[in-house]
């Protein structure tokens, strides 16, 4: 997957948070831990892909890690 593509789901992905966040009392909280989670992979395969590039890796070897490992990041 392309750094485009990575961004395109990217805002996909906000805009559908965006969605979910606005039904007010109605909020799916399961579907917006997933979303919030789903945008968490993305957001780390886009940086992993930055990274490889910069240090001259081929950026096609940066793999989606599980939400568990992005979940707990250190910020």
């Amino acid at each position: 997957m392309a750094d485009e593509e990575i961004l395109h789901r990217i805002q996909t992905l906000v805009e559908e948070e965006h969605e979910v966040r606005s039904a007010g009392a109605a909020v799916d909280d399961e579907r917006l831990r997933h979303l919030e989670e789903t945008l968490d992979q993305c957001w780390d395969l886009l940086r992993q892909r930055r990274a490889q590039r910069e240090f001259g890796e081929d950026p096609s070897e940066a793999q989606v890690r599980p939400a568990g490992t992005v979940e707990h990041y250190q910020q």
